[in-house]
C-alpha cells in the first residue's frame, strides 16, 4: 500500500492476521456505534434495493437543508467526503494549491491526481494556523484546503481568522475548501462553522460527512455546501452515476433525526477527551490541545506494532506532512476502552 494513501481503521487486515477484531483507536469513529434509528432505516431501505437510487438525492438533500438551514440548491451529496475532495480537484483542475502541514492526506492525493503544485503551509508548535497564512494566498493560488478542526491535531482555526482567509480568497479569486467533517465534535460547532456565511462567500465550499459522528464509515456518505451553484453543477457532472446508494441516502435522512444520540455522544466526548489527555500526559507524553474526538500525541518509542500485538490499533502519523514516526493519533472512546489503551501504552513504555 502507498504510505501516502494509508489510513486508520484497517480492522479487516488485523482480523485477517490475528483471527479476531481489534480495539480500534486508529479511526475517529463514534464509540456509540450506528444509531438504532439509522440501523432501522437501512434495513427498511433494503426493501427497495432492486431499484436505482435517486440520482438527485432529493429526500436526503431536503433533510440536510432543514438541518443546516440552507437551500437544497446549495447542497451536493457524494460517496463520502473523500469522493467530493477528488471531485473538486477534477472539476477545478487547479495549478497551484495551498494546504496546511499537517493536514488530511487526501487533499494532496487529490491535487496530485491532476498535477497540481502544492504549497504546504506550516502550523505553529501548538498546531494553530497563524495570520501570516493570508500573505501566502496570492493571485497564483487556485485553491486553499483548510479543516475545521484540523486532522490530525484536532485544533480548530480561530473564527476571525477563518473569515479573513475567506475574504482574502475572494479578493484573489481563489476557491476555499473548508473541511468541517469533525466540527460536530467541537464544544460550539455552530459558532465554529462557516455555513451561515455561504452567501457572503460564493467561493467557499464546505465539506461535511456522516462518517465519524454517526459511525457510518462503511456506508460512505458526505455532502458539500456552496452558494456557487454553477460550481456544484460541475462537481455533480463528473460524479459516477448513482454515487450515493439508496441505503446510504436513507441512513443520512435518519441520522439527522438522532438528536438524543448526538447529545449523548457530545457529552461522552466532552467527558472522555480531557480524561484521556490527562492520562497520556501522566505517562510523560506530549499531547496537542485537540478539540475533537481524537488526540495527537508524541511518544519516545514505537507504539503501533507493540499495541497491535496487544489487540489495539493506533494511528501512526508518519505519513502526515510535518510529522514523523514519533507522532500518534488516538480516537477518544468509552472510559473502559480508553483505560485499556492507557494501560497498554504504560506497559509498552515501561
Amino acid at each position: 500500500m502507498d504510505a501516502k494513501r494509508s489510513h486508520g481503521g484497517d480492522w479487516a487486515g488485523y482480523a485477517a492476521q490475528y483471527g479476531h477484531a481489534p480495539l480500534d483507536f486508529s479511526a475517529n469513529i463514534s464509540p456509540l456505534g450506528v444509531p438504532d434509528g439509522v440501523r432501522a432505516a437501512i434495513c427498511a431501505a433494503a426493501e427497495t434495493a432492486d431499484r436505482y437510487p435517486d440520482p438527485e438525492c432529493r429526500a436526503l438533500r431536503a433533510a440536510i437543508a432543514r438541518h443546516e438551514g440552507v437551500p437544497m440548491e446549495q447542497i451536493l451529496c457524494g460517496n463520502g467526503a473523500a469522493d467530493l475532495i477528488f471531485r473538486v480537484a477534477q472539476a477545478v483542475r487547479p495549478r497551484r494549491a495551498l494546504v496546511t502541514a499537517p493536514s488530511f492526506t487526501e487533499y494532496e492525493a487529490a491535487l496530485a491526481s491532476v498535477g497540481c503544485t502544492v504549497t504546504r503551509w506550516p502550523l505553529d508548535a501548538a498546531f494553530r494556523l497563524g495570520e501570516d497564512v493570508l500573505e501566502a494566498i496570492t493571485p497564483e493560488t487556485d485553491v486553499v484546503f483548510l479543516s475545521q478542526p484540523n486532522n490530525p491535531s484536532g485544533v480548530g482555526v480561530a473564527r476571525t481568522l477563518l473569515a479573513r482567509v475567506a475574504r482574502r480568497c475572494a479578493r484573489m479569486d481563489c476557491l476555499l475548501v473548508l473541511d468541517e467533517c469533525f466540527i460536530d465534535f467541537l464544544d460550539e460547532p455552530e459558532a465554529a462553522s462557516m455555513i451561515r456565511r455561504l452567501n457572503e462567500f460564493p467561493q467557499l465550499l464546505i465539506l461535511r460527512a456522516f462518517t465519524k459522528f454517526y459511525a457510518l464509515a462503511g456506508v460512505r456518505l458526505g455532502y458539500a455546501l456552496c452558494a456557487n451553484e454553477a460550481l456544484l453543477c460541475r462537481l455533480g457532472a463528473i460524479a459516477q452515476p448513482w454515487s450515493v446508494s439508496s441505503l446510504a441516502a436513507a441512513a443520512g435522512v435518519a441520522a439527522l433525526e438522532e438528536d438524543a444520540y448526538a447529545g449523548h455522544l457530545r457529552a461522552l466526548i466532552a467527558r472522555e477527551r480531557p480524561w484521556l489527555k490527562a492520562q497520556l500526559q501522566s505517562l510523560g507524553l506530549f499531547v496537542a490541545e485537540g478539540e475533537a474526538n481524537f488526540l495527537l500525541f508524541r511518544s519516545p518509542c514505537a507504539l503501533d506494532e507493540p499495541l497491535r500485538e496487544r489487540g489495539i490499533l493506533l494511528r501512526c502519523c508518519a505519513d502526515f506532512a510535518a510529522l514523523d514516526e514519533t507522532w500518534y493519533r488516538t480516537a477518544v472512546r468509552t472510559r473502559e476502552e480508553n483505560g485499556r489503551l492507557v494501560a497498554a501504552i504504560r506497559e509498552v513504555l515501561q
